[in-house]
Parts: C-alpha cells; structure tokens; sequence
C-alpha cells in the first residue's frame, strides 16, 4: 500500500496547494514603500526559499528578512534577519534567501529601510516538500566505488586468512590451505553480498517511509450528487495533515468570507466554468445545490484555509448530468466559453454585451517570472465601465488553468497568496491589513491587474472575474507561454 501511495505521489502534479504553481507572488505596502516580493519555495523541507523584492514606490536603501513558523497555537520568534543584497545594476530590487525548517506556514517579514522612514511587510509562505532530491552523480560514484573497494578487500582478507592463517611464516600455502581460501572467499562474498542486499532492503524502506511522510498530500476529496442538484464534497484523512495536527492547527477559517471556494471546470473543453461556495454542514462535509449545469465531465478544485493560514487545493472529478439548478445568487458565478484553443487572447466579451481587454505587458511572460496581468472592461459603447464594485471584498479575482490541469491558481490583484493567509501573518507580525489591497479593492477602476509568475511552459486558459452592477461576470483568455 505504502508502494502504490508513493506511486501517486510522485506520478501526479495535483497534490499540493496551488496546484502546481508553489511560488508567491505578492504586492504590498511596507510604510511608505510599495514592493512587489517573490518567494520561492525549496523542493525539499529543511530548504532555502529564495526571496525578491523590488520597490516600485519610495527609495529603499536596505531590506532585512526572516522567517517566522506559524503554528495557530503559539507564537512564532524570529531567527535573526538577514540581510538582502542590491541587484547589480537595479539599485531597487533585492535578492536573499532563508531556511524554511518545518513544513507548515511560514511568514516572511521584511524590514524596509529608506530616507521616508521605516516600514514592515509580512508575506505567508506554504512550506512542504514536493520531491525527493537525487544524489549527485560524482558523490554517487564516488560512493560506489568505495563500496567496491570495501567488498573486495573483505573478500581477500576472508580468502587470504583461511588459506594461510595456519601456514608457518615464509611457508607456502598447501593445496588444502588454497582450497579452504576459494571456500572462504565464496562464502564471505554471499555474505557480504547478503548484507549489501539487506541494507539496500532497509535504507529503500526507511525513505519510502521518509518519503511518506514528507512529501505533501492534499486532503483527499469525494464527491457526490444527491438528489438530482445537490452536490455533496468529503474531505477524507490526510496522512500528511495527521502527522502535523498536533504541532498546528487544522481549523479552517474563512477566506473572503467563505471556507470553500468551489471551481467546476468542464474538460477537456474548459468552456463551462463555474466558481460556488458551499456551506460546510455539522458532518463537516460541504454541499450546495448546484445551478444550471450542461453535462460533461468535470473537474473539481476546492481551496481551504488551515487557521495556521496554510492552504489546501483539493482536487478531484466527476461526470455531471444536464442540471435545471437554481438561479445564481451572492457571491457564486459562471461562464460560457468557447473550446480551449479557439478563444481569443486579447478581447473576450461580457454577458452584459460588454467586453474584457487584456493589456499586455512590456514583456511576454517568462517561466518562473513576475508579470503583470492587465484586463480593462469595457460597457456596450467601447467605453471604460463605470459601474465596477467589489467582488468579495477584491477589485477581481483570477484563475490561470494549464491545458492538462497540471496548473490551477486562484489569483488576486495582491498576488498569489489567500486573503486569509494574509490576515494571519498581518496578525501575527503585530501589523494591519494591507490597505493598499483594501484601497484597490474598493476604487470603481475599470481595471483590474495580477501580479503572478507562470510555472512552466505550456497553454493556459484565464479565467477573470469582476463585479458590475451586483452581477459577477468572467473574461475567457487563452495564451501560450514558451521556455
């Protein structure tokens, strides 16, 4: 069993937050600075995260960061800070790196210098370990040839006692003496080749079991359709949650004012594309009757929030049948689509007769690179739409889907990370709200931007959600990103 579960892991890209996607990306304002942060993750926990900032408002003549574990227990105490070093060349961008010791939620605090004063900023950091690292080849060489030396010179000592441990000095050893060697040194070689074979046996078993534990793994998610519209989602036992629930909390707490946000995508086609928010039930499963739903097959991603400010993207599919549902109401929303591949990359049309424009950047996005994601709405007369509101407390919400669902980020205009991660480390760090995000969220802007960094190459397809007039509606883009 343990097999086939490490098996999956390492076969599938759907088993860790963000699916996909483990970089943050953030912007925010540090005091009188504003600074777009980056970090990025290690593979592998205990590992180095490496940090970029880049001030685009305000001098800034140092940054100092640190890490601080959250466990939604007990406080966390800070290492001493390090300090960020100058991008040659870039006096406003910073590079650092910090260890990320534990899996779980990390904040990031940064301490921004600069002759408008002081200023402090907190990013949330989700830390796990999503591969094993490979030895290098060289100490993997070197190592075997060590070994090699080792049986050997096990062999012939074997051999070179039992042939001539009884022969007097300066003697020869006797047929007898030589036979009784060639026995030796067969027996020490099944031996040693024993022990080799053994603690291959046991050092495989000890990191499958290592494996196990460290590599992370979503909640397991079960859904289920109850009479005809009624959608039903189970969160199952998480083993890698299991180990950690007594040094954090596993309580789930409320983002933008929901515990679930709930996408249906219909595949291959990703034109049927739907953002709900079920209720969670006294069982502790959540259900909602479903809208109007066109029949398919779907797939299912449900993020949470741990009130460690950790989070989960759940991830599973099903086939639907044609539903009548009910009317759409309050925050819940969808969208009709063309095909994955015939929609356009720069205008998608609204439901209001409207339109959506994607503004590009300077620069064509790159792997692994901060870009900004730029989309103004336009009303029935081409005219920038007057009538934008907050859509659950956010200027706009986003979502980039890679052609195999190997990809899936829920974004926001302060980045990547979940509004309620957010208000755990602002918490914690003893600051406040970023207000800058509050601030955008609520200007009547006809635009709305993300700052986010695609992981790999490949075809995607966004999804951008605004709120006009009470009703939520959805721009549809496609894109190609390449090496």
């Amino acid at each position: 069993m343990r097999i086939l579960v490490l098996a999956f892991l390492m076969s599938t890209t759907a088993a860790f937050a963000h699916v996909g996607s483990p970089d943050v990306y953030y912007e925010g304002d540090a005091g009188p600075y504003h600074l777009l942060v980056t970090v990025r993750p290690p593979a592998m926990i205990p590992g180095v995260a490496q940090v970029e900032v880049r001030s685009t408002s305000g001098t800034v003549t140092g940054i100092h960061i640190v890490p601080v574990y959250l466990t939604g227990k007990d406080p966390g105490f800070p290492p001493t800070p390090d300090v960020m070093q100058v991008v040659p060349d870039d006096p406003q961008s910073f590079t650092g790196k910090v260890w990320l010791m534990a899996s779980g939620s990390w904040e990031v605090r940064a301490d921004v210098d600069g002759p408008k004063g002081a200023g402090k900023l907190a990013v949330p950091v989700a830390a796990f370990a999503r591969r094993t690292l490979p030895m290098q080849k060289e100490l993997g060489a070197l190592l075997f040839g060590l070994m090699l030396f080792l049986v050997f010179g096990v062999v012939a000592i074997a051999g070179a006692a039992a042939r001539e441990g009884s022969v007097d000095p300066g003697a020869a050893p006797q047929t007898k003496g030589i036979r009784r060697g060639r026995i030796a040194m067969v027996v020490a070689t099944v031996l040693v080749l024993g022990i080799l074979f053994l603690g291959n046996w046991w050092w495989n078993s000890e990191a499958s079991t290592q494996r196990y534990d460290m590599l992370y793994q979503a909640p397991p998610l079960a859904a289920s359709l109850e009479n005809g519209g009624h959608l039903v989602l189970r969160m199952g036992a998480s083993h890698w949650h299991d180990l950690r629930k007594r040094s954090w909390s596993m309580q789930l707490i409320p983002d933008h004012g929901h515990l679930m946000h709930l996408f249906l995508l219909r595949v291959p086609a990703m034109d049927r594309f739907y953002h709900l928010h079920p209720e969670q039930r006294p069982d502790g499963a959540f259900a909602l009757d479903l809208p109007a739903i066109d029949a398919g097959h779907y797939k299912l991603f449900a993020d949470v929030v741990r009130e460690t400010g950790f989070p989960d993207t759940m991830v599973t599919e099903m086939d639907l049948p044609q539903i009548a549902g009910k009317p759409l109401a309050g925050d819940d929303s969808d969208v009709s689509a063309p095909a994955f591949g015939a929609g356009s990359d720069r205008i998608s049309p609204l439901a209001d007769g409207g339109r959506m424009v994607w503004e590009p950047d300077k620069s064509a996005p790159a792997i692994g690179k901060l870009s900004w994601f730029r989309f103004r709405v336009e009303d029935k007369g081409g005219k920038p739409a007057s009538d934008l509101e907050p859509y659950m407390g956010m200027a706009g919400h986003a979502v980039f889907v890679r052609s195999d669902e190997s990809v899936f980020a829920h974004i926001h205009p302060a980045g990547s990370v979940p509004m309620a991660a957010l208000a755990v480390v602002q918490k914690d760090s003893g600051g406040t709200m970023d207000m800058n995000m509050a601030n955008h969220a609520m200007k009547l802007s006809p635009e709305v931007s993300f700052p986010y960094g695609f992981p790999q190459a490949g075809d995607y397809r966004l999804f951008v959600q605004v709120k006009r007039g009470g009703r939520v509606e959805t721009g549809v883009f496609d894109t190609k990103v390449g090496n």
